[in-house]
Formats: C-alpha cells, sequence, structure tokens
C-alpha cells in the first residue's frame, strides 16, 4: 500500500455532520448525489491502498461546477474504487452517462470497418481529426493516489512496450524532465503534449503531485500517433491528423491501442476492465470507452444562432475552445466531440461525430447562401 490512512481514523472523531462539506452553492453530478446520509454511511470506508470517502470527492468540493461543462466532481484512486464506493458513484454515474444502470452492460467495439464513412468531411471546415482514449495499467494505484514508485514503474512499462511498435507506429518517448521549457511550450502549442497541471481539477484531485516526474510524451515519427503517460490516466492513446479524414484517424486508433494492449500483457500487466464499467479510468466521465472524437471545425455563422446548443444536444455532441475544456472557440472554430462515452461502442461515438459534424456543416453552408437550416433541424439521437 502506497500511503497509510491514520488521517481517515482522525476524521472519526468528529461527527459525520460536522465533516459534511457545504455544497450548497455546488452544479456537479457528485454535489447531486452526495447527502449527509450517505455521506455517514460510506466516510469510514476506504479502499485497500487507503483511497476515502473524502479523496474521492475532493475536487468536487473544491470546484463547485463549470460554466460550459457540468463537471463530475469526483475521482478514483484505484480501480476498487468504484466497487467501495458504489453507493456514490453509481448513481454518479447513472447521472452522468445518461441514466447507464448499475446492471447495465458496457460493449466494445474496435473493429474500423464498421464504420460507415468518415473519409469525407469537407476539409474546408473540418480544420483537424482525432480520437483518444485512456488506460488504467491494473496492480497500480491512479495517477490521484500512485506512490512516485508506481508512476515511474507505469512510466517504465509504458517505453518497454512502447519502444516495440514497428511501421508506421514506431516512434520515440520523451520523459518531461529532459525536456526544455521552449520544446514542452512547442509540443503543447501543437496541440502535441498535455500542459502543465493548473487547472483546479487537477489540482484538487492530487494529479499534479511531484511534476513533472514520471511523466512523458511518446509518438510516432509522423506525429499522428501519440501516448501521453501519467498525465490524468496511465495513458491517454491519441490518433490525430490535420483534415476531415476521421475514418483513416479511427483507423490507426484501433490498430495502435490493440497492438499497445497485446504488448502490455505481455508483460503481464493488462488493462484495468469489467463487463458493467468496460475500462477502468480516473474519472467517472470517461469510464467505457474512455473515447473520445474530435474535430476543429470551422462554424461561424451556425454558432452565432440560438439553435446551435440545441443542435449539439440532440446530436449527441458536445463543444469546447480549441484550447481546451477551459477554452473560447477563437474565429468561430470549435472542437466538436461525442458527449458521451459509457453505453455505446467505440465505433458508435465515432459515427455519432461523423455524422453530427457532416450535418454541422452542411448547415453552416446553408447560412454562408442565406438559406434556411429549418428543414435540416435533427431529431434526438
Amino acid at each position: 500500500m502506497p500511503f497509510g490512512n491514520t488521517h481517515n481514523r482522525l476524521k472519526m472523531e468528529y461527527t459525520a455532520e460536522q465533516e459534511f462539506p457545504d455544497l450548497r452553492q455546488h452544479n456537479n453530478h457528485m454535489a447531486k448525489a452526495l447527502t449527509p446520509r450517505l455521506y455517514q454511511s460510506l466516510r469510514e470506508r476506504q479502499t485497500a491502498s487507503g483511497f476515502t470517502l473524502d479523496d474521492v470527492i475532493q475536487t468536487g468540493v473544491d470546484n463547485p461546477g463549470h460554466p460550459f461543462i457540468m463537471t463530475v466532481g469526483c475521482v478514483a484512486g484505484d480501480e476498487e474504487t468504484y466497487e467501495v464506493f458504489k453507493d456514490l458513484l453509481d448513481p454518479v454515474i447513472q447521472d452522468r452517462h445518461g441514466g447507464y444502470g448499475p446492471e447495465d452492460t458496457h460493449k466494445t467495439d474496435l473493429d474500423p470497418e464498421n464504420l460507415q464513412g468518415g473519409d469525407d468531411l469537407d476539409p474546408d471546415y473540418v480544420l483537424s481529426s482525432r480520437v483518444r482514449t485512456g488506460r488504467s495499467v491494473r496492480g497500480f494505484c491512479l495517477p490521484p493516489h500512485c506512490s512516485r514508485g508506481e508512476r515511474r514503474a507505469v512510466e517504465n512499462l509504458a517505453v518497454q512496450s512502447l519502444d516495440l511498435l514497428d511501421g508506421d507506429l514506431k516512434g520515440t518517448y520523451y520523459a518531461l524532465k529532459d525536456l526544455t521549457e521552449e520544446e514542452q511550450q512547442q509540443l503543447i502549442d501543437d496541440h502535441f503534449l498535455f500542459d502543465k497541471p493548473v487547472s483546479p481539477l487537477l489540482l484538487a484531485s492530487g494529479m499534479a503531485r511531484d511534476w513533472p516526474d514520471g511523466r512523458g510524451i511518446w509518438h510516432n515519427d509522423n506525429k499522428t500517433f501519440l501516448v501521453w503517460v501519467n498525465e490524468e490516466d496511465h495513458l491517454r492513446v491519441i490518433s490525430m491528423q490535420k483534415g476531415g479524414n476521421m475514418k483513416e484517424v479511427f483507423t490507426r486508433f484501433c490498430t495502435g491501442l490493440t497492438q499497445i494492449e497485446s504488448l502490455f500483457k505481455d508483460q503481464g500487466h493488462g488493462f484495468m476492465w469489467n463487463q458493467h464499467l468496460g475500462y477502468i479510468l480516473t474519472c467517472p466521465s470517461n469510464l467505457g470507452t474512455g473515447l473520445r472524437a474530435g474535430v476543429h471545425v470551422r462554424l461561424p455563422l451556425l454558432s452565432q444562432r440560438d439553435e446551435f446548443s440545441l443542435v449539439l444536444d440532440r446530436l449527441r455532441l458536445q463543444r469546447r475552445g480549441t484550447g481546451g475544456v477551459d477554452t473560447a472557440a477563437v474565429g468561430g472554430v470549435f472542437d466538436v466531440s461525442n458527449a458521451d462515452r459509457l453505453g455505446f461502442s467505440e465505433v458508435q461515438l465515432v459515427q455519432m461525430v461523423v455524422d453530427g459534424v457532416r450535418l454541422l456543416v452542411d448547415m453552416e453552408k446553408r447560412l454562408e447562401a442565406g438559406d434556411d437550416i429549418q428543414d435540416l433541424m435533427p431529431e434526438q439521437k
């Protein structure tokens, strides 16, 4: 166990009422689900590695909400978290994932041949395409809770595995501690590297500890396939390229991800997964596929319309700025991606993005021509 947990025993000297957080101004999924009675029933529990209820909810206590996206408000510290604290996490997951219940089972489909189209998104509007997911290595605590030694062990496993990729996936690993500030910033500006942990969500959850020790980026020679090591999850696997050929991006993603999982298993370390939650990741929002398929798409006219948010909701898509979740759009260019992670397969989620973005571009072209778009309004997916 990386940590002792005497602080949890000491908190038992105070009543649950005295310890219950003030959530009256909060707007996240955790705050909706956590009641004083539930807090009292769970606060003495901890996982085998010492992760407690207060560790689970700390990021949601410190961060009341987000102006654009309703945050989850809790994290896992290890694979066991989702079972030990299921009385809280099951309602959070159900609320965040559109009614996905405790008895539901997840489905996986990493066969790119099952994707219909995706190679014909208009590059005059779709500037770039990417598909990413996370993976957690079984047997280690997750980034909010891992020790320095665990984090370094995950890094070593990743380097040993990724070094065996060949062909178009052959690449190089760069440890953040060995990069100059200028090299780091260039990779960040190119959207290849995760930024320094300045987000209050990351800081409150404990994921920024010991920065930049044990963190790094691996990418293939063409910089179209990347793996982040020890950011929010043990691994973030990303396939990306300029333009609108999502089919090609997704095919590379599936091929590389399947090979990486096989290489980790060869070293005796599978990924955290179960039939109910799919792939286990740090944030409950990323359970299941962990997949976010997104494009940077130019929509200056449509984005000014009152219907824009409604259209995205009906298509099960979400928007953010091209610089990430805490940024605004610049020049009418948005990062548009799937809103769901759990309960749909990888192919289904990418299909939603392909079909939805094609419709958004058609609407933008209509508006450029001065025509009405009401007949293009989609039904709820």
